[in-house]
């Protein structure tokens, strides 16, 4: 199995005409996944990587049963798309944008509780499903289907430890970029649940990064889980009191330091592995 997405996901792209957009449409049709349609209210009623495009969410979900979305639109118009997808009735939202004002964040995560959807993002790289669906930027190619979860809030680490499994006969049942912004949707606690109710992940994976809660308030679910979880967190070399790249890499109040998340997740049970490339051998060794 996957979880969030998988074969019966039928994607509509928000921005599908933008140079974004577009070639991410066309990577994503690729891979296989169902793409159904794109929006642009400027080009509606023309066809783009044969696809149709529309005025709006609506029609596509009315038209072309279209059940999930991604949005490639500008951070400021990302709070629209998004309310217009989950007005539309899509049930699972991808938002690539970064920079997404917090309070827009904020009310975007609330009404998608509401309208029991689950919105990845904003400013992930998406999801993937291996040999089922993808939905998002990720590169096609180091993905295989396995028993391993992952959840990340880096994009390019994530990509690296998803080849290492792949490399080492693990493949996985799904990957998904939680985002590197202070307010998202789905957070680690969400997705590791999803795992945990899956009857095909075996283990999951972690990649977290100095800054922010997450992965302490993840160590607490940790402790109910039966599946061994590997995290590996990113910030070592980061120099006390340095903005880094994330928006949500900010340390307070003694929380969000890698030491407190290590202390934290081994305390829970995990493993904590001190480089990327260590967490496929901690994988395989819990896996027997």
């Amino acid at each position: 199995m996957a979880i969030i997405i998988g074969d019966e996901t039928r994607v509509v792209v928000q921005g599908m005409t933008g140079n974004q957009g577009s070639f991410h449409t066309g990577q994503m049709i690729a891979y296989g996944t169902k793409v159904v349609a794109g929006t642009s209210p400027s080009k509606a009623g023309t066809v783009h990587q044969g696809l149709p495009v529309y005025a709006s969410v609506r029609e596509a979900v009315l038209e072309q049963g279209a059940n999930a979305s991604i949005i490639f639109v500008p951070a400021a118009g990302a709070k629209d798309a998004a309310f217009e997808a989950l007005d539309a009735g899509c049930k699972v939202v991808v938002m690539i944008p970064e920079h997404v004002p917090v309070q827009d964040s904020i009310l975007i995560v609330e009404y998608a509780k509401f309208k029991g959807a689950k919105v990845i993002g904003p400013n992930t790289f998406g999801l993937i499903s291996p040999g089922k669906s993808k939905m998002g930027i990720m590169p096609n190619h180091i993905y295989q289907p396995g028993p391993v979860g992952l959840v990340a809030r880096s994009g390019t680490l994530s990509y690296e430890i998803a080849a290492a499994l792949t490399n080492a006969g693990l493949g996985q049942t799904t990957a998904v970029g939680m985002g590197g912004d202070p307010v998202v949707g789905q957070v680690f606690n969400d997705v590791l649940h999803e795992f945990e109710r899956d009857a095909e992940t075996k283990a999951c994976v972690l990649v977290g990064e100095i800054g922010g809660s997450a992965e302490e308030e993840a160590a607490e679910f940790i402790k109910t889980m039966t599946k061994p979880v590997v995290a590996y967190l990113a910030g070592r070399a980061a120099p006390p009191g340095k903005r880094m790249g994330h928006a949500g890499a900010i340390i307070e109040r003694g929380r969000g330091t890698l030491e407190s998340k290590r202390k934290a997740l081994e305390a829970a049970g995990a493993t904590v592995v001190e480089m990327p490339w260590e967490v496929a051998p901690a994988v395989k060794k819990l896996l027997g």
